[in-house]
């Protein structure tokens, strides 16, 4: 059922406790942690507890949830100091756009310059 753990799910894992987590953040609604293969001096994951597949999906379902990994993913860039320089917050949204996690996330980036076009 849309927004339920899912027990094969990696991300749920980690908002459940089962699965460690370098956690920056929690929120009621939101969890964030440092990728474990960071792109950039800080790269954070901003999720929400309940699970949707991906962020359209989040959106559609529960668009405050989706505003609230938003405001996290400022907090992020303000709490490691990327925010005066810029940061990047990415939504990868299905396998073509480099999804391999079907939990909706963001990833924040900042700390290095971020080139246009990405990719």
């Amino acid at each position: 059922m849309a927004g339920e753990p899912q027990s094969d799910c990696l991300f749920c894992k980690i908002v459940g406790g089962e699965v460690p987590a370098t956690i920056v953040r929690e929120t009621e609604t939101t969890v964030a942690f440092r990728d474990i293969n960071p792109q950039a001096p800080t790269h954070v994951l901003v999720i929400p507890r309940v699970h949707y597949p991906d962020a359209a999906a989040l959106a559609a379902a529960e668009p405050q949830i989706a505003a609230d990994i938003l405001r996290e993913a400022r907090e992020v860039a303000e709490l490691d100091k990327v925010d005066e320089t810029g940061y990047r917050i990415v939504f990868n949204t299905g396998s073509g756009a480099g999804q391999t996690v079907w939990h909706a996330h963001a990833h924040v980036l900042g700390g290095r310059g971020l080139n246009w076009p990405p990719g």
